[in-house]
Order: structure tokens, then C-alpha cells, then sequence
């Protein structure tokens, strides 16, 4: 079957001299926003930023695939006049010619092929006719009935909640299944204290084996959603608390919110600065694996009167006055 050439460098949005974490950094980017969970239109999107990542991700894979590439339709010709059962080699500067081997240019076997890309990996036609692989695909290659395959490790970008990854959580989730497979939905626990940009080993949770074949592991590629209210460094959490200019001066106590959705009462010194932080130890985010947690740090934000009356003005006039005496006079002022 004769397909279009697909341009993976396109596909992922990236040039050709990209870097390995050029590349990561943009599958990583469309695969949240082709992702099926969030449109079902996208799936076939889906899977083309999978197979373009399959290939340029490896940096084998890129660099015979940058060698090869253009050249599908002379390998696709050179499959149908048998040059897989011949023996001999595909060779494109040869127009696929059975025979037509010339030992000054590199060639690629089937079995260079094969270890390549895999038996297992879910690629569209354009690798079937250009590469061979799975039998009833177009295939040159002889894959082995008793030959157990691992399935392959799948990543999967999900963003939660500040408060999921506080409590911990569960999510079910859509997973592109194998060649041939349906589209699998599993419900995976995202554990307590997973911080942003975490990668979360699922064992045995990523695409099923063939053939007896262990399944592979799924990784969870998690980002967490901005906080109206808090901001999360590593363990610790903070967050800017109004306090009202009498409380800063005189002291007293304002109630503080936590990521549980509770609230706390806090505590404010007499003549406590703007900006200052005020720490409340074990009301962060969980620590590892123990029962130890950050600690939540209050921003003071001091807040000024807006409304002032008549006789509030007044007496902060006299207030002012007297300050001027004090800082001028001395205490006996």
C-alpha cells in the first residue's frame, strides 16, 4: 500500500536539529493537547505524536529514520519484487532492482529493520509499506509464533489539583491500546505528596505483552494546576494573608485557610511588618513516605483602612503627632 511520507519533525512541531529534550519537551506538549480524555476527535492525532516520538525519541531509531526516510516508496517497490525472500539486501540507490546490490553504499536488512522499530510498536501504514513489520501488514519479516514480547512503556501527561496531590487520589484514564487493541480505561492511584513535574512508575500498567509477554509500565507525567491560593516549593506551602493594619500594630489573630479546607487561627505579633512570614510547622505537604509534613508559611499583608471616618482621621492625626514627638524627643516626649 502506497502512503505519503510523514514528516515526524512536522508532526512534533520541532526542526531537524532538534535535541533529545527539545524533543521531549514538545511530545510532551501536544500529548496534553491531543490527549483523547481531553477531545475523542483527537485520537488519530494522538497516535501520530506517539509514533513521532516513538522514532525521533531513540536516537537510533532518528538517525535511520533521517537516513531512510524519504526513501519508503524505493524500499515499498523493493518489498514487492521479493527482495525480503531473495536475500538481498535493500539498497535505495539501486531503485529497489532485485540484484542490484552495491557493496560501496550502507545498506539496512530486514533484521536492521526490525530491531529498529520493533514487532510491537503501533505504527501507521507509511511504516508497514516502508519498513514491514507485523504479518498482514505488508510484511517482509517472519516474527516468531513463540517469541514472548514485552509490551511497551507508556507515559501518559495528567494535571491534578493541589488538593490531590495533597490527599491523594484516584483517576481513571483512556489508554491507546497496542495494534489492533481497543482503547483501554484504567483506574490508577496518584499518591499523596506527588509534587510537580513527578513521574510516577504504574508497573505493569502500560501497553499488554503478546504472545505471553509481561505488560509494560505506564508513567504518569504529572503537572499540578496553579493554586488560587497557595504556592507549593518542594514540601512547603505559602500563602499572603490579609491583616488588618490594627492587628499588624497591636497584635491580635487572623484566621488562615489550609489546603485541607480548613482554617487556622494565626497568631499576629504587636508591630508584625508587611511581607513578613510567619511559619506554622506541619501544615504543608506530605513528605516522602513517612507521615512527616512541610510546613505552611503566612505571608503578612498588611491592609490599610479605606473608609476612614471623620474622627478616625482625627486621632490618626494625633496618633502621627505623637510619633513625630517620639522619634524626635525621645521617650520622655
Amino acid at each position: 500500500m502506497a502512503n505519503d511520507f510523514k514528516d515526524y519533525y512536522s508532526i512534533l512541531e520541532v526542526e531537524k536539529t532538534a535535541t533529545a529534550q527539545d524533543i521531549k519537551k514538545a511530545y510532551r506538549k501536544l500529548a496534553r493537547k491531543y490527549h483523547p480524555d481531553v477531545s475523542p476527535t483527537t485520537a488519530d492525532k494522538f497516535k501520530e505524536i506517539n509514533e513521532a516520538n516513538e522514532v525521533l525519541g531513540d536516537p537510533e531509531k532518528r538517525k535511520k529514520y533521517d537516513e531512510y526516510g524519504t526513501r519508503y516508496k524505493e524500499h515499498e517497490q523493493w518489498q514487492k519484487a521479493g527482495g525480503a525472500n531473495t536475500g538481498v539486501p535493500f539498497d535505495a540507490t539501486t531503485r529497489a532492482q532485485p540484484g542490484g546490490s552495491n557493496p560501496q553504499y550502507r545498506t539496512v536488512s530486514p533484521e536492521d529493520l526490525q530491531d529498529m522499530f520493533g514487532d510491537d510498536s503501533p505504527f501507521s501504514d507509511f511504516f508497514y509499506s516502508m519498513f514491514g513489520g507485523q504479518e498482514g501488514a505488508g510484511s517482509g519479516f517472519r516474527q516468531s509464533a513463540t517469541k514472548a514480547n514485552r509490551g511497551r512503556d507508556q507515559e501518559y501527561p495528567l494535571e491534578i489539583s493541589l488538593e490531590e496531590a495533597f490527599n491523594g487520589s484516584k483517576r481513571v484514564l483512556s489508554l491507546s491500546g497496542g495494534p489492533g487493541q481497543p482503547v483501554r480505561r484504567l483506574e490508577v492511584s496518584i499518591p499523596a505528596g506527588v509534587d510537580n513535574g513527578s513521574r510516577v512508575r504504574l508497573a505493569g500498567l502500560g501497553e499488554p505483552g503478546r504472545d505471553g509477554g509481561s505488560a509494560g509500565d505506564l508513567y504518569l507525567l504529572v503537572a499540578i494546576a496553579t493554586h488560587p491560593v497557595f504556592e507549593r516549593k518542594g514540601a512547603d506551602l505559602y500563602a499572603k494573608v490579609d491583616v488588618p493594619m490594627t492587628i499588624a500594630l497591636l497584635g491580635g489573630e487572623v484566621m488562615i485557610p489550609t489546603v485541607r479546607g480548613t482554617k487556622l487561627a494565626l497568631k499576629i505579633s504587636a508591630s508584625t511588618q508587611n511581607g513578613n512570614p510567619i511559619r506554622l510547622r506541619g501544615q504543608g505537604m506530605p513528605a516522602g513516605t513517612t507521615n512527616q509534613r512541610g510546613d505552611l508559611y503566612a505571608i503578612v499583608n498588611v491592609v490599610l483602612p479605606t473608609d476612614l471616618t471623620a474622627e478616625e482621621r482625627d486621632l490618626l492625626e494625633q496618633f502621627v503627632s505623637l510619633r513625630h514627638k517620639h522619634q524626635n524627643g525621645g521617650a520622655a516626649a
